[in-house]
């Protein structure tokens, strides 16, 4: 980064590709080692379910140079002559802006509500009532609904988990939702404040979520990160759902990603767009992968997945 780039912000190059070639972009990637600071490279549909028309954004800690450039276009035989489209992404607290609207969400197979629409739940639906609160995680915020859909997502693709923990938990709502898909797993919410565990343990009585230490249970704790013995005492966990700020999790990074199992998913959120290649980057330096991501609006929820030695 520049001196006089300012501290936060990101670039973004994106170049057209195909499923194959995205395909070919999955872990490691050779060329890039010889980078200081390589990219985080992710990839996606343009066109929904054209193999010919997929897309590739490669995320930089600084403008990249022309000979950066060439370098991820070679990764491309097919974006050849094409264009690359470069753009600065300028960092902003989404912590700041306010939630628009308490109208209800249904994201994947969750409805999420508050008491004035509790007779609204659609048919084939797991419902959860989330009042509005001093806690943040209502279901109306992207980042929690992209979490949403990412762990609906797992359970559709037959991931199974025995050790969960909602990092950061809020309201309760995304360990609520990991019990629901998973009930047999060993689950634990934990949160810096203590209002959170408070909320979290009322709205787990609306929902009647089982609370204690035993398998198909919710443990709770308050913790700064990591830091409480019993997160340690139950690590290490083959699921963990961290949905905070970008500034907390690149700092947790080596602690979180020390008490996730090898193999294990990591869902990582609470990041705008233009923070999340800093973020899988820190990851990436802990020996995890990005393995995908669902986008919604300018708000990201990263999977990522520890490799195994």
């Amino acid at each position: 980064m520049s001196a006089d780039q300012p501290p936060g912000e990101s670039w973004k190059l994106t170049l057209p590709c195909t499923l194959a070639e995205a395909q070919s972009l999955e872990g490691e990637i050779m060329p890039l080692a010889v980078l200081d600071f390589p990219p985080v490279l992710m990839t996606s549909e343009a066109v929904l379910d054209d193999p010919e028309a997929w897309r590739l954004d490669a995320y930089f800690e600084s403008e990249p140079d022309a000979e950066t450039i060439a370098l991820i276009q070679s990764l491309i035989p097919s974006a050849t002559g094409a264009v690359p489209v470069i753009e600065q992404l300028e960092n902003q607290d989404w912590l700041t802006m306010s939630q628009a609207g308490l109208e209800p969400v249904h994201a994947g197979r969750f409805f999420v509500h508050t008491s004035t629409h509790k007779d609204d739940v659609p048919q084939g639906t797991k419902p959860f009532l989330i009042e509005a609160g001093l806690a943040f995680g209502t279901g109306q915020h992207e980042t929690t609904t992209g979490c949403l859909l990412t762990l609906d997502a797992l359970k559709r693709s037959g991931h199974v988990y025995r050790d969960i923990i909602d990092l950061g938990t809020g309201t309760g709502l995304l360990a609520f939702a990991a019990m629901h898909l998973w009930p047999r797993a060993h689950a634990t919410a934990s949160d810096i404040d203590p209002i959170s565990i408070d909320v979290t343990r009322e709205n787990a009585a609306i929902n009647h979520v089982p609370l204690g230490n035993r398998a198909g249970q919710l443990a709770l704790a308050v913790a700064p990160g990591m830091a409480h013995p019993l997160l340690h005492r139950r690590a290490p966990y083959d699921l963990i759902i961290a949905n905070i700020l970008a500034g907390p999790l690149i700092e947790m990074a080596e602690q979180i990603s020390d008490r996730l199992a090898e193999g294990g998913t990591l869902v990582l959120a609470g990041l705008l767009d233009s923070q999340a290649a800093k973020v899988a980057q820190a990851y990436r330096r802990q020996g995890l992968r990005l393995a995908g991501r669902i986008d919604r609006g300018d708000w990201p929820a990263l999977r990522m997945v520890k490799r195994r030695r």
